[in-house]
């Protein structure tokens, strides 16, 4: 169900929950370039039905409200304009407010996607309110490697991805050697998403496979 959020400083951002109110482990899902669209609200309707309570913070809202892109290159030009229109420190303040919307006592984690993997990655470094993060395919991720983390990381990106190459793929990973990295062959980029013609159905029931297991362990 949609609700509404605010931030600290004073915006209002719609945002998608799922799961159970009263769920003992939580998680804000970060948005790729496309917005809250159908994709990302099926993807926090599934974690929400394995028992996960979800929030799903719109954070295009700052720069234009309602945005549900597709797939086509238009859209992905579109998306790319409205990230550029976001500052940094004001999605850091929309995921905060995400976290804060969580069950009360929840254990919280945080786990993003393309532009969101990146955000996922802050989420760890730029922010104490998560026990683990996990990123898929966040592009800005070797262009901040260097941040510290403050819990758990978990990466994951495709082999063949287009715009994240492996040389900024092993940039991370020399950086941050207590972070788990995996790299999926023959997979590019956004292959978690079934409405992409990146899809890999296999490598994304592994990606998900390592994420839920790996954010279990380090949420009890």
């Amino acid at each position: 169900m949609q609700i509404e959020l605010t931030a600290a400083d004073g915006h209002r951002l719609s945002a998608w929950r799922a799961g159970p109110a009263d769920a003992a482990r939580a998680l804000v899902v970060v948005q790729e370039i496309f917005g809250v669209n159908p994709h990302m609200r099926r993807l926090s309707d599934h974690l929400g039905s394995l028992g996960w309570a979800v929030i799903t913070p719109a954070l295009f809202d700052r720069a234009e409200r309602g945005v549900e892109l597709g797939y086509e290159a238009a859209d992905r030009d579109r998306g790319l304009a409205l990230r550029k229109m976001v500052p940094d420190d004001k999605v850091m303040l929309d995921v905060e407010a995400a976290a804060a919307a969580l069950p009360a006592g929840a254990a919280r984690g945080i786990i993003g996607y393309c532009w969101g993997g990146t955000i996922a990655w802050w989420g760890a470094t730029r922010s104490r309110a998560f026990r683990a993060a996990v990123g898929y395919y966040g592009g800005g991720i070797a262009g901040t490697r260097t941040e510290a983390p403050n819990c758990p990381v978990q990466l994951h990106f495709g082999a063949e991805d287009g715009s994240i190459p492996l040389s900024d793929v092993e940039l991370v990973r020399q950086a941050q050697p207590g972070v788990e990295v995996f790299v999926y062959p023959g997979a590019g980029h956004g292959f978690a998403c079934e409405d992409r013609g990146s899809y890999d159905p296999a490598a994304t029931e592994l990606a998900e496979g390592r994420a839920l297991a790996f954010l279990g362990q380090h949420m009890g």
